[in-house]
């Protein structure tokens, strides 16, 4: 992923795909998931949009520590109007894709709008790319852009994830991550699905992976057989789309322990900062 001189810009994304614009763009409409990446590193979107799960407004869980005062919000997945994006001055989009390369977000007939009119940008966040490997695409094309971390955020991480690993143990209770889906059912998160999980078990965190029926990413089972696994850490979706969590329904009273419920964003932003934060919630539940 590369940049060239500052008189033309160029960026090859994770399609292998080369977008290229006469001068550096710094009017950025962004999926959300990116805008909130690009602002740890000191790049502030024109405007967001969400995926096709959310609403009028932004998910607020999803946009890390963006500023969403004064950014436009152009909508989500079939309400999104591309028009809309060329007319408020957008000069590069971008998004993320889950494989495949499709634009995660919008329809497919949006998105082929868009490249035909300004640069596209597309960084594959899903399964098949490690967590540190989408961080090092994002800042690559931050860094063409402008922006960068922090110098120290790399080296926090860097302790963030020593610290974690060194709190390991045969006795580390297992995780179990999930979105609460209803107040009868939960999608469980298979740990190889997700880069931020797949980071966790490099480290030796143990998670507990869910019945191998069901879809690629999750498995939808009804609460008891969540409960069954007897999760002593729960990893718990926070997005918009997700339903609220009552512990009760994991079977914590009937057992006669506690479940320590941590917040979970499988979109979390894909910055050294947002990622240290996520490994120090995970070491501050073990050691509690």
């Amino acid at each position: 992923m590369t940049q060239t001189s500052a008189s033309a810009w160029q960026f090859t994304d994770s399609r292998g795909q080369l977008a290229l614009a006469a001068t550096r763009p710094s009017r950025i409409a962004a999926y959300i998931q990116a805008g909130a990446t690009l602002w740890d590193h000191g790049l502030r979107p024109l405007g967001i949009f969400g995926s096709h799960h959310d609403g009028p407004h932004p998910d607020r869980a999803k946009s890390g520590r963006l500023p969403l005062d004064g950014l436009t919000y152009y909508g989500a997945g079939a309400s999104l109007d591309p028009d809309e994006v060329l007319a408020s001055g957008a000069d590069l989009l971008v998004a993320v894709s889950y494989g495949g390369g499709a634009v995660y977000g919008m329809e497919p007939d949006a998105a082929k709008r868009l490249e035909e009119q300004i640069p596209v940008v597309v960084i594959d966040v899903g399964q098949g790319r490690s967590l540190s490997e989408v961080r090092e695409n994002f800042a690559a094309l931050a860094a063409s852009l402008g922006g960068a971390e922090p110098p120290e955020a790399d080296h926090r991480l860097a302790d963030a994830q020593a610290k974690l690993k060194s709190l390991v143990s045969a006795e580390t209770p297992a995780i179990v991550a999930l979105s609460p889906a209803s107040a009868t059912e939960a999608h469980l998160a298979r740990p190889h699905a997700w880069p931020d999980l797949r980071a966790l078990t490099a480290l030796g965190v143990p998670l507990l992976a869910p019945p191998p029926e069901g879809g690629a990413n999750w498995a939808t089972v009804r609460w008891e057989a969540a409960a069954a696994l007897a999760p002593r850490i729960v990893l718990a979706d926070v997005r918009a789309n997700a339903a609220p969590l009552d512990p009760s329904l994991l079977g914590a009273s009937r057992r006669g322990d506690g479940v320590r419920v941590l917040p979970w964003n499988p979109e979390l932003p894909a910055s050294s900062t947002a990622h240290t934060g996520f490994f120090d919630g995970i070491a501050e539940a073990l050691t509690g």
